[in-house]
Parts: structure tokens; sequence; C-alpha cells
């Protein structure tokens, strides 16, 4: 017999709170399956400095850590979202700069080197939240950093912008995507 676990299975997948439910507290598949990849590659990341944007709980950015990144930055709107990178990461014995930001602002002053490889997992969940993040991907491919973003067809990624370089069964939960299983790509940005 399979036990409830996850957050939202003790509510029969239900929500009730005036505070948003912590979508960090999710390993979502577009995270998953980019962290995936990275382990699989570790050479995208190896030895470059690298941004998780969007990171949630940190899946991805702890994966870029443990592929060998000189640095990894995680950065999220959510300052919880931010004590659970740093706890996740020290949990996994890596060290990730954490910031509490948007994705979409303008890089943090303090950061005097660019990113090399800039990552997001499962960001583009939103008509209002896609712009944001696409502009600042795009502006990081334009100061010249890989961009890689996992997705699993949320509907709000601008293809057009993107090729698919991978793709990952995800294991999911179901409440939370009405399936058991999602195909995930991981893609990567044009040149701009």
């Amino acid at each position: 017999m399979n036990r409830p676990v996850g957050l939202f299975d003790l509510t029969g997948g239900e929500f009730r709170s005036d505070e948003p439910p912590p979508f960090w507290a999710f390993a979502w598949a577009g995270g998953q399956a980019l962290a995936r990849h990275l382990l699989d590659h570790p050479e995208i990341v190896r030895s470059r400095r690298v941004l998780d944007l969007a990171s949630g709980s940190g899946l991805v950015a702890i994966a870029a850590a443990l592929a060998g990144a000189a640095q990894v930055r995680a950065v999220d709107v959510d300052p919880a979202a931010c004590a659970a990178v740093l706890r996740n990461a020290a949990a996994n014995r890596v060290d990730v700069r954490v910031a509490a930001a948007d994705a979409g602002a303008a890089p943090d002053p303090e950061d005097t080197a660019e990113p090399e490889v800039v990552l997001a997992g499962d960001a583009f969940y939103s008509p209002s939240v896609a712009p944001r993040m696409t502009r600042a991907l795009r502006r990081a491919a334009r100061s010249g950093a890989r961009v890689l973003v996992g997705d699993p067809g949320r509907g709000y990624l601008p293809e057009h912008l993107f090729s698919r370089i991978a793709e990952y069964p995800v294991p999911v939960t179901e409440l939370l995507e009405e399936t058991s299983l999602l195909v995930t790509g991981v893609w990567e940005i044009h040149a701009t």
C-alpha cells in the first residue's frame, strides 16, 4: 500500500491557505530532466560559473555543483525557497550561493563575473512569468552564456527561440500533474 508522503497527498490534492503553496517544495519535471541532463553530461558545467534561475528547492543548482561547476548561484523570488536551497546544498555537501530576487531583475551588482551557463527548470509555467523569464534568458545568451531550460510542455515556453537537445521520461506526482509520467525536454536557446 502506498502511503501519502507529499505536501498535497494528505489533503487529497487540495491546498487551503491564504498563502500561496510552497511550489519550491516539489521536484517539478523540468527541473528533474535538466538535473539529470547535467549529471549525464557534466562537461556542460564542469569548471564553469553557473546561474540557476527560479531555482525552487535547488535541485538543478545542486546537480550543477555535483557535476563539477566552478561556482553555482541560485536565484529565486521566494525567500523560503532560498532557505531550502541552502539546506539542500548542505545536505548534498556542495556550495551554492543563493539570492532572493526576481529572475527578470537586473543582474546582482556584486556579481562581477557573468555566468557561463544559465539554467532554468520548469520556469515557463504561467503567461505572466514566461515573458520575464524569456527576457532574462535572452539577456544571458546575448552576454555569451549557454542557456538550458527543462520544460515538460507547460505551454508558455517560446519554442521558436529554443532547440530541444534531449528528452527524458520523468515520473511525477499524479495529484499535481494529472499523469504519472511526463516526457520532458531539455532545451537550448538559439544564439540571439
